[in-house]
């Protein structure tokens, strides 16, 4: 009894990771990934493969992502270069305005829905703020990466290596988006037996 009891709850603290974190499909075919998703595209706006094209970017969808520290010598461990942390990689101070912003105050940085969602609510507030379009992937990344205020600064224009991460962001929101065509019948077939 106790070994199953254990099991049980070890298995309930356990996070689901994609097999193949490059194919829309494999990502999302975790049942409540793809309801938060669909959940996030229809509350905010951004369609699913945006999202996902950002958050791969920031994670590569690892629940509690963090920056690569600095290290002094090849072995003391140096500070992190920000708070960034979990599925989207939001910073403290805009996880706390996204809480703040939807009332959402138990949301947690490593949990997907309400990383999704932060996502989501995210570029919809770029869409409002900055006119940016919820189906352009590489100027949502310019905004979720440089912030509001660095957008409409520009501050993205001298930074030659964020050009190219953007492009990336761009290309794989395409290819997710050929990719969830091809797997959206199934996912949502699947859906409909919970």
């Amino acid at each position: 009894m106790t070994i199953i009891s254990t099991t049980f709850i070890l298995g309930g603290c356990l996070t689901f990771k994609p097999d193949n974190v490059d194919n829309l499909c494999s990502v999302l075919t975790d049942e409540d990934w793809y309801e938060a998703a669909l959940e996030s595209q229809k509350k905010w706006g951004t369609p699913i493969h945006v999202q996902l094209a950002i958050m791969h970017q920031e994670s590569k969808f690892i629940h509690n992502s963090k920056p690569p520290r600095k290290w002094y010598l090849g072995f003391i461990p140096g500070p992190r270069p920000s708070t960034a942390y979990g599925f989207a990689q939001a910073l403290d101070t805009t996880w706390d305005t996204y809480i703040k912003a939807t009332s959402n105050s138990g949301a947690d940085r490593d949990d997907f829905d309400d990383a999704i969602d932060f996502i989501g609510w995210y570029t919809a507030t770029s869409h409002r703020k900055l006119g940016i379009s919820k189906w352009d992937a590489k100027e949502q990344y310019f905004a979720y990466h440089e912030g509001w205020g660095g957008y409409q600064r520009k501050t993205y224009l001298a930074k030659g290596w964020l050009k190219k991460v953007a492009e990336k962001v761009g290309k794989r929101s395409l290819t997710f988006a050929s990719q969830y065509k091809q797997c959206r019948r199934e996912l949502d077939n699947n859906l409909g037996w919970f």
